[in-house]
């Protein structure tokens, strides 16, 4: 698969961006997707599908803000119409582990008859250095709706790397797979690793839902609030506390631990200084 030519679509995100620069390393003919792109991509914006798919050989399919949101199933379908008609012959869709609303649009995906491949991620370590959670473990405090469950936290490197094994090699059509860490933790458990690591104490806070939802109301929107708000109500009953083999049915090799993310993050410095 050489020869052909990728649409990263979230291409700035934290798995589109690695996967792009992957993708490149390798010599493979890239196409980023987003908005700022030289040939702009939206999926709010149907009209700038056709120019991006153009010459498309396969799809890595990043959907914002994330499958589970109301009509999100339509937009992958359309999508998926458009891909096949301007002559795309393979898929690999990012799913969320858990989320029953976004398996829908991995059966559009799976059945559409292209080669198609499903990686179905659990909660992201990378969600502590990269995302809103890197001012909290600066601050010291972690205040998350999980209460006691356990969460098989994944490195995103993992997911970037069975990805592009998705995407460029063969014997992977028809896998769904779920890539999880090696191991389960509480959030307690991963603060105390956080701690080590950054050379400050970070504190675990169980919250209810509401205070989470009120919490991310001032931080963005209601609607942000009520999304992510009511996806930790969905994942963190539990149903992921348990884990999967993805990582290494497709690379044959095991995922890395929390602990090797924690010093690589730490080595970075980026808990250091005061929360933006």
């Amino acid at each position: 698969m050489n020869n052909q030519k990728t649409l990263i679509t979230g291409a700035t995100g934290k798995t589109g961006s690695r996967i792009l620069r992957r993708l490149q390393t390798f010599g493979h003919d890239v196409r980023p997707g987003s908005r700022q792109a030289a040939i702009p991509f939206d999926w709010n914006d149907a009209t700038t599908w056709d120019a991006a798919l153009e010459d498309i050989d396969a799809v890595y399919l990043s959907f914002f803000p994330d499958l589970a949101v109301p009509g999100a199933p339509e937009i992958i379908q359309a999508f998926t119409d458009t891909a096949i008609a301007k002559g795309v012959k393979r898929f690999v869709l990012l799913s969320g582990r858990g989320e029953k609303h976004a398996q829908h649009c991995e059966k559009i995906v799976m059945t559409c008859g292209l080669d198609a491949t499903v990686v179905r991620a659990s909660w992201f370590m990378q969600n502590f250095d990269e995302g809103h959670f890197v001012d909290a473990v600066r601050a010291g405090v972690l205040a998350v709706p999980a209460g006691e469950v356990r969460e098989p936290f994944l490195d995103i490197d993992d997911l970037a790397d069975v990805a592009v094994a998705s995407l460029i090699e063969e014997g992977h059509a028809g896998k769904i797979y779920e890539v999880t860490g090696p191991e389960l933790l509480t959030f307690a458990e991963a603060a105390a690793q956080l701690s080590e690591a950054s050379g400050h104490e970070v504190r675990y806070e169980p919250i209810s839902f509401e205070e989470n939802h009120a919490m991310l109301t001032e931080l963005a929107d209601e609607g942000f609030a009520t999304l992510i708000t009511e996806l930790c109500r969905e994942v963190f009953d539990g149903r992921n506390a348990h884990l999967s083999l993805g990582v290494k049915e497709a690379l044959g090799r095991e995922p890395r631990s929390f602990r090797e993310y924690c010093h690589n993050a730490a080595a970075t410095g980026v808990w250091q200084g005061s929360p933006v």
